[in-house]
């Protein structure tokens, strides 16, 4: 379903980690409506995991997606990029149609 990097499940668990949730939290992924492209990805600590929820272990970290953002973000790659360019979480999207110069949005 979704790829998470080794650079993503550090920084994942780095960030649960400070906060002392690395045991009971995961990274939620979530695609909502907005954007200038129409859809954009939502990213967000959540320590709730749904019925209908898919959950990822990925080198000690925990990515979870709910049933409706799974079928826009299957086959994704989840990658956490710190260089002088850019740095923060990149998401990689072989359903992506369209996507905004800011990569924050996207059409499918």
């Amino acid at each position: 379903m979704i790829t998470v990097t080794e650079a993503a499940a550090a920084r994942i668990g780095e960030l649960l980690e400070r906060d002392g949730k690395l045991e009971s939290h995961g990274l939620r992924m979530k695609v909502v409506g907005g954007g200038c492209s129409g859809l954009q990805y939502e990213l967000s600590f959540d320590d709730q995991l749904g019925e209908l929820d898919t959950q990822i272990e990925a080198g000690g970290a925990r990515v979870v997606v709910d049933e409706k953002s799974a079928l826009y973000l299957a086959g994704s790659t989840l990658d956490f990029v710190d260089s002088l360019q850019e740095s923060g979480f990149k998401i990689e999207n072989p359903n992506a149609n369209n996507t905004c110069g800011c990569g924050q949005s996207f059409a499918a």
